[in-house]
């Protein structure tokens, strides 16, 4: 599973530019990466841990802005189209990570593709 984390926060004063910076370092600190600006997913191994880190979130929320939250399965991440620009390759977000690291957590696990 992934959990994706889109934002849109403002950052005309000081102080929501310091909301800003604290609330993408508290993701980065929860394990997600960037995939877009303002986009940021990060692996769970189950939906019930995706609703759980989604909880973790809702405790360091800024106080402005737009903060939306979305769970999908490896295989949906998966079907994500590239309409312009070409997919990176980081291992960090890639299918095979993501089965390594289930098969870490849940030995004998297997991700289909």
């Amino acid at each position: 599973m992934r959990l994706m984390i889109m934002f849109d926060l403002p950052v005309e004063t000081s102080e929501e530019r310091k909301e800003y910076r604290k609330f993408r370092k508290n993701l980065i600190n929860e394990g997600f990466i960037m995939i877009q600006y303002s986009v940021y997913v990060r692996v769970c191994v189950n939906k019930k841990s995706a609703e759980f880190t989604e909880k973790r979130i809702e405790s360091f929320l800024p106080s402005k802005g737009v903060v939306q939250s979305l769970i999908l399965t490896e295989k949906q991440y998966n079907d994500m189209h590239f309409l312009l620009g070409k997919k990176i390759k980081e291992v960090r977000n890639s299918a095979e990570r993501s089965s390594s690291l289930l098969n870490y957590i849940i030995p004998g696990i297997r991700i289909l593709k």
